[in-house]
């Protein structure tokens, strides 16, 4: 029998799912029309993400260190760890120095990092903003629920790299991480939030939360394919 928030969870993905439309950048990355130059402004705002999302989750898990959703999010806060050590490689093969990836510890020889595109960093603001103001229960159900289609854009991006732009494992390690399936951390997820459905009031603030998430990310994504344009 299903877990009643693992269904909650499902249905909510399920009204959300972008559908058979991928962004443009994915489009062309899948297509290996997009210059290399676009790969390497996405490792460089994902370094500044992923710092600022590790951060989020930690603050998550100390809210609600107690409960079992404390270690959900101290597990995910794990995994952008990992995350972060395979962007280095991913620089390199874009021609990107790997020293400019980190703006918070340039060396005196080290180039300059690129700056934050704002429509790039703005997913990140928002979980910083999740990470102080929502219920943790909310907030863990909208996350959730977008890393299906994150995941999917990051399987389509892995496998194009290495097909049209000659990419080794290692430089597409960053999208193969994302590109796992999310089922366990769904599981985990619904089991840490308790045996019993969530109320009207969370489900409506994590669809809210939800909608803007994917909001952001799709952000993201134009404004990738915009400054390839530029």
């Amino acid at each position: 029998m299903n877990h009643p928030i693992l269904t909650q969870i499902k249905q909510l993905r399920a009204e959300l799912a972008p559908g058979d439309t991928a962004p443009t950048l994915v489009t062309a990355l899948a297509d290996g029309r997009a210059p290399l130059g676009t790969l390497a402004e996405l490792a460089a705002q994902q370094y500044r993400i992923i710092t600022s999302d590790r951060r989020s989750l930690l603050l998550l898990a100390t809210r609600c260190a107690d409960r079992p959703a404390g270690a959900w999010f101290a597990t995910l806060a794990d995994g952008e760890s990992a995350a972060l050590r395979t962007l280095p490689a991913l620089a390199a093969a874009c021609g990107l120095d790997p020293r400019s990836l980190d703006p918070s510890g340039p060396t005196p020889d080290s180039p300059p990092a690129r700056p934050p595109l704002p429509g790039c960093q703005a997913y990140p603001a928002f979980l910083a903003w999740l990470a102080l103001n929502a219920r943790p229960a909310s907030a863990t159900v909208a996350m959730i629920t977008n890393f299906a289609a994150w995941g999917g854009y990051c399987a389509t991006i892995g496998e194009a790299l290495r097909c049209h732009y000659d990419f080794p494992d290692e430089a597409c390690a960053f999208f193969d991480f994302f590109a796992q399936p999310a089922t366990a951390l769904e599981q985990q997820a619904a089991d840490a939030l308790g045996p019993d459905p969530l109320d009207g009031p969370t489900l409506a603030a994590a669809r809210e939360y939800a909608l803007l998430l994917q909001a952001y990310e799709h952000l993201f994504w134009d404004t990738l394919a915009a400054s390839a344009a530029d």
